[in-house]
């Protein structure tokens, strides 16, 4: 049972729960990732992959909790930045709930603004 009445989209006119229309969520996401180069093109290519085997084979466990680390993160984004983006000491192994935390937190992930970027 939800804990709040369902509210109105003015967009697709249903009602919905939680915080934001699926419809309009998903509309969202499409046209941000409509934007957003792909994977390769962004530096996740071949030569990323290999990188990230072998780092996380260096580096087995999250570096916060101590789960089996499946994520290289980046400590400092990159943004573009061929330097950075391949500079190990940048490089961190974390679990996927502790990589999930971390975007939320510092990179605008779930709605949040970066780290930096004035108020609301």
């Amino acid at each position: 049972m939800p804990y709040a009445a369902p509210r109105h989209c003015p967009h697709h006119h249903r009602l919905f729960t939680g915080s934001r229309c699926p419809d309009c969520a998903k509309e969202g996401k499409q046209r941000a990732d409509a934007n957003r180069p792909n994977a390769s093109a962004r530096g996740y290519n071949g030569d990323w992959r290999k990188a990230r085997a072998e780092f996380l084979e260096a580096h087995p466990t999250c570096c916060k909790c101590g789960w089996p680390a499946t994520v290289v993160d980046h400590v400092t984004p990159h943004k573009g930045d061929q330097a950075l983006f391949w500079s190990r000491s940048n490089w961190q192994a974390l679990c996927q709930p502790c990589h999930r935390t971390k975007t939320a937190k510092n990179d605008g992930g779930f709605g949040n603004r970066p780290r930096g970027v004035g108020p609301r």
